[in-house]
C-alpha cells in the first residue's frame, strides 16, 4: 500500500499507481520493494519510500519504478490529468502500439497453458519443476514426545483418504453437490484396475457424458486431474467437462467417446490406405508433440486410450483418453523412473527398469502404426503367445518389416516405424521428428490403394488381452529356505574356502 494509505491522512486515484509499481517490481525482479523483518519495519520503509533499486534492470525500467514509487502522492506518475496516458508515454513503455494491443493485433510473449481464466492456481513450471531444496517443517526436539501426552496410539479401522485440494474440485464444480444429484449413472464403457468407466446422463440438460469414478483407496487422481485441467483444451485431447469428490471416490465427468476405439474402427475398415494410416499418426503425433513441449508424457498410449469422439471416422475427431499414468515431467534430468507399462506399448528401457522419458510414447505410436499398416502386432502373434515370449521380443528389439503383408507398404513407412521402435530411446524419433518425416509431410502423395492386411482382428485383440492379463496379474513371492538364496549359497563358498586354506 502507499506511503498516505498507511499513514491514513487521505488517498486520491494516486495510491493505486504505487501499488501498480509493487507489482511491476515483483515481475521485473520476482520480490517486493518493501519487506521488512516484521509488519513495523514494512511499513517504515513503505513511509520513508525506501527503496534498494536492483542496477541489472535496465535504465528505462528503473526510471518507471522510481517515478511510481514518489513519496508525495501529487509527484507519482500518473497523478496529473493525464492519468494512464502518462504512464504509457513513459519511455519503458515506447515498443508498445497501444491501439494494437487494444484490439489484440500483437501477439502475446507467450501463451500460457491454462485453459480457463480461473486457471490461475498454477505456476509457472520453472518453479514447480524444481527439486525442493529445503522443507517448511521444522524437525522435532528430543522432548516432541511430550507434545503428545494423552494421546491414545491405536491405529484407526480404516484408512483414511484424502479429498482432492479443493481448489482443484472448484475449478469445475463450485457447488457441494453429490455426483448423484446431477448425473444418472447408465451402463459400462470399460473396467480398469484401479477404475471403471460409465455412461452417464444429465438430469438437467439430458446430456450424454462419460464418468470415471476412480477409486482413491487404490490411485491418487490429482496428477490425472490436474494435467486434463491444464491441457484438456487441446481439440484432440479428451475434455473434462465436471469433478466430483465424495471422500472415497473421484467421479472425472468428460465427454462421450461415441465413434469407439481408433484399432476397432481402422481393422473393420477393409478400405484403409496409407495416406489414411499417415492422417491418423499426423494427428495422434501432433497432440503428442503439444504434450510433450509442455513437459507431459502419456505413458500408457496403447489403442483402447485413442478414440474417436464421433462416428465419422475423421482423423479430426480423434481424442487421446486416459491420463491415469500421465506425469508432467519434473526431474532435472527430465526423465521419469516409476515403471508404468500396458502389454505390447512396453518400451525396452521400462523392462529394464531403466529411466525413460517422452520417447516410450513414440514407441507405443510406432506399435500402433506397425499395426495399422499391416494388420498384426510386432511381438505378439495371437493369444496363445505366454508373456515371457512376447516380453523377450520387446526387450530384443527384433521384429520384422519383410514379406508378406510388408510387400504393399512403402519404404518410408518402414523407415519410419523402424526407427519408431528402436531399441535405444536416445536413438528414436521425437514427436517433432516424426511430424518431419517425409512420409507424414508427404502425406497428400502417399497411395490410396488398399493396404494388403491381415483380416483377422480377433487375433490382434486375443493377443493384446492375453499380454494385459499376464503383466497385470500379481504372481505371489515363492518363500524358500534361507540357503536357496543366492547371498547365503555365496557366503557358504567363502566360508569353504576359507577353511579349505
Amino acid at each position: 500500500m502507499a506511503p498516505e494509505v498507511v499513514n491514513r491522512r487521505g488517498h486520491t486515484h494516486s495510491a493505486d499507481w504505487w501499488s501498480y509499481g509493487v507489482l511491476m517490481f515483483e515481475m521485473l525482479t520476482g520480490t517486493l520493494p518493501f519487506q521488512g523483518k516484521d509488519r513495523k519495519e514494512t511499513m517504515t520503509m513503505i513511509l520513508k519510500a525506501k527503496l534498494g533499486m536492483p542496477q541489472f534492470l535496465s535504465s528505462e525500467a528503473q526510471s518507471l519504478l522510481r517515478n511510481l514509487f514518489k513519496r508525495n502522492p501529487g509527484n507519482r506518475l500518473g497523478a496529473g490529468p493525464d492519468s494512464v496516458e502518462e504512464i504509457k508515454r513513459h519511455h519503458f513503455f515506447s515498443t508498445i502500439d497501444w491501439n494494437k494491443l487494444f484490439r489484440r493485433e500483437i501477439p502475446p510473449p507467450f501463451k500460457p497453458a491454462a485453459g480457463r481464466p480461473d486457471d490461475t492456481f498454477y505456476f509457472d513450471p520453472e518453479f514447480t519443476a524444481k527439486t525442493p531444496r529445503d522443507s517448511p517443517g521444522v524437525p522435532p526436539s528430543a522432548n516432541a514426545h511430550q507434545l503428545f501426552r494423552g494421546f491414545s496410539f491405536v491405529a484407526i479401522t480404516e484408512e483414511d483418504t484424502q479429498p482432492l485440494p479443493s481448489n482443484i474440485v472448484q475449478q469445475l464444480h463450485r457447488s457441494t453437490s453429490q455426483f448423484s444429484d446431477a448425473y444418472e449413472i447408465k451402463e459400462d464403457i470399460g473396467v480398469g484396475s484401479y477404475s471403471i468407466c460409465k455412461r452417464a446422463v444429465h438430469k438437467g440438460t439430458g446430456m450424454e457424458y462419460a464418468v470415471k469414478i476412480i477409486n482413491k483407496a487404490k490411485r491418487d487422481p490429482t496428477e490425472e486431474v490436474e494435467i486434463l485441467l491444464r491441457y484438456g483444451q487441446h481439440p484432440n485431447i479428451i475434455t473434462l467437462k465436471d469433478v466430483y469428490d465424495d471422500g472415497r471416490s473421484v467421479f472425472l465427468v468428460t465427454e462421450l467417446m461415441k465413434g469407439g476405439e481408433l484399432l476397432d474402427k481402422i481393422l473393420r475398415q477393409k478400405f484403409f490406405s496409407e495416406r489414411e494410416a499417415s492422417a491418423v499418426l499426423y494427428t495422434i503425433t501432433k497432440t503428442l508433440e503439444y504434450l510433450h513441449v509442455q513437459g507431459v508424457v502419456h505413458r500408457d498410449l496403447k489403442p483402447s486410450n485413442i478414440l474417436y469422439v464421433d462416428e465419422s471416422g475423421n482423423a479430426e475427431s480423434i481424442r487421446i483418453c486416459d491420463f491415469g499414468f500421465a506425469k508432467q515431467l519434473r526431474a532435472e534430468n527430465g526423465l521419469l523412473m516409476t515403471p508404468c507399462y500396458t502389454a505390447n506399448f512396453v518400451a525396452p528401457e521400462v523392462l529394464k527398469k531403466q529411466g525413460y522419458d517422452a520417447a516410450c510414447d513414440i514407441w507405443s505410436l510406432g506399435v500402433l502404426l506397425y499395426t495399422m499398416l499391416t494388420g498384426f502386432t510386432p511381438f505378439a502373434n495371437g493369444p496363445e503367445d505366454t508373456p515371457e515370449e512376447i516380453l523377450a521380443r520387446i526387450g530384443s528389439g527384433k521384429f520384422s518389416l519383410t514379406g508378406g503383408y510388408w510387400n504393399s507398404v512403402s519404404a518410408e513407412a518402414k523407415d519410419l516405424v523402424s526407427k519408431m521402435l528402436h531399441v535405444d530411446p536416445h536413438r528414436r524419433l521425437t514427436a517433432g521428428q516424426v511430424l518431419r518425416h517425409p512420409w507424414v509431410t508427404h502425406r497428400d502423395q502417399l497411395p490410396k490403394y488398399t493396404l494388403n492386411r491381415q483380416d483377422a482382428p480377433h487375433l490382434v485383440k486375443g493377443a493384446m488381452a492375453a499380454t494385459y492379463s499376464a503383466l497385470n496379474r500379481n504372481v505371489p513371492p515363492v518363500l524358500e529356505p534361507v540357503g536357496c538364496s543366492t547371498l547365503a549359497q555365496r557366503r557358504g563358498m567363502k566360508k569353504i574356502t576359507s577353511t579349505a586354506l
